[in-house]
């Protein structure tokens, strides 16, 4: 599993809307081409917050536009939705948390005011972002065509997802705000749907049908690594699959598979606990191992979908007997005594995919805790993503999947420093690609510690 589905929901408001009802003044910092010779306009304040503001204008704006309101409020905003309300249109806009003084009038109308954010970026991904949809709508044309080469149609679809990732790329070191990378993303996926949707993997990583990011039926359909598609959607299936990523993924599993069975293998009645379980595949590789070792696996997961699957498929391998599958949440091992209360120690803990997704205080506690729950001896298996080794882009933009967290392999150390992890109880080593790396933790000695 690759996300609790339990994690707080996004979208909900921290700050009470309260009637506003008043008309306000407002400065729109717009790009070249669509500035206007007035760049002042009027509205109507609906509602207000602390952080928020709900306005009425006739003028059409849009997610990612950037504004100072005055009449008292004297703050700039951010456009984070808008959509046409009787004749006129409706926005939300984020606000500044403090007051600002106005704008330099030289500026309005060519950079914005939060993060002094150039405008120019927004031009430049929108038309990167038409050039795209053009090309991905004329290789629609091209794979009706029998003739077509598919090598040829491949690299077509790779060239121009390459060049419109690295438009996105520029806009996010050219912006840096976190909040306008994330109201263009929205757009970027909004004008890009109708397209990008005709993929079964792009549309299942944008949608999400099985309620949480990183799914095991997501993970399950990138093992196989099959597109699912037809015409410009089998190219872009392939593309999704082909992706440096993809490639680590299904490398992960083999390389955790030879780490398991070497541990297994090894000890006799070993006691095992999975975490974040998900279909269980590893298990399905090494079941001789388990079997003649007599081992004893837990295997735990939120998803009650991937615990069924996961037990369908054990039965099948013999093993079933061997292994409890638990409904349980991980957020709650960040306590030892509670988890030696309800698992006991271990000799085997591991866990892939899921601690890219916890916050870094999290992991500060529950690998300590972790670790105590080990033997002398025992083994705690971490895998963890190197963002310094593919594009995160193709993860934010082309899909919509942003809940694994982009650290490095200096985040990974800090991680485990902080964590009070011995440094002699550490070794370290990577799947075939070199974009997971795995932290293999030895329990030491007590007489030791």
């Amino acid at each position: 599993m690759e996300q609790l589905s339990s994690y707080p929901k996004k979208g909900a408001r921290h700050f009470e809307r309260k009637p506003y009802g008043r008309t306000i003044a407002y400065s729109l910092a717009m790009p070249v081409s669509e500035q206007v010779e007035n760049p002042a306009f009027r509205g109507r304040a609906i509602d207000i917050s602390d952080a928020g503001l709900g306005i009425e204008t006739d003028y059409p704006l849009a997610p990612g536009h950037v504004l100072w309101v005055n009449e008292g409020i004297n703050r700039s905003g951010v456009v984070r939705w808008c959509r046409e309300w009787n004749g006129n249109y409706r926005a939300g806009i984020e606000l500044s948390l403090e007051a600002q003084p106005a704008p330099d009038k030289a500026a309005i109308g060519t950079a914005a005011y939060v993060g002094e954010e150039p405008v120019r970026y927004h031009e430049l991904l929108a038309r990167a972002t038409e050039r795209f949809t053009g090309e991905l709508k004329a290789l629609e044309k091209r794979c009706s065509d029998p003739s077509e080469n598919p090598e040829k149609l491949l690299r077509a679809t790779e060239k121009a997802m390459d060049g419109v990732l690295a438009a996105c790329a520029d806009f996010e070191q050219g912006v840096k705000d976190k909040k306008i990378i994330r109201s263009a993303r929205v757009s970027f996926h909004e004008k890009t749907n109708p397209v990008l949707s005709r993929s079964f993997y792009v549309n299942r990583v944008r949608t999400w049908p099985q309620g949480s990011q990183g799914d095991y039926k997501t993970l399950e359909y990138v093992y196989k690594n099959t597109p699912l598609s037809e015409g410009l959607g089998y190219y872009l299936d392939l593309y999704f699959l082909n992706s440096t990523l993809a490639h680590a993924v299904r490398n992960r599993i083999k390389r955790l598979e030879e780490m398991l069975g070497e541990e297994i293998g090894k000890r006799k009645q070993p006691s095992v606990l999975n975490i974040g379980c998900g279909s269980c595949r590893e298990l399905m590789g090494i079941a001789p191992e388990i079997m003649d070792s007599e081992a004893k696996i837990i295997c735990v997961d939120m998803d009650n979908d991937a615990l069924a699957f996961a037990q369908d498929r054990l039965s099948y391998a013999g093993i079933i007997s061997q292994v409890e599958l638990r409904r349980y949440n991980a957020l709650r091992m960040f306590d030892a005594e509670t988890n030696m209360a309800e698992f006991g120690n271990q000799d085997i803990i591991y866990s892939v995919g899921l601690f890219d997704y916890l916050p870094t205080d999290f992991l500060v506690k529950l690998l300590p805790a972790l670790y105590r729950l080990l033997n002398p001896g025992g083994k705690l298996i971490a895998a963890f993503k190197d963002a310094a080794r593919y594009r995160s882009q193709d993860y934010h933009w082309i899909a919509d999947w942003d809940g694994f967290l982009q650290r490095k392999g200096e985040d990974f150390r800090a991680i485990l420093s902080a964590a009070g992890i011995p440094h002699e109880a550490i070794s370290e080593t990577r799947e075939e690609s070199g974009v997971i790396v795995f932290y293999v933790i030895t329990r030491q000695d007590k007489s030791h510690e």
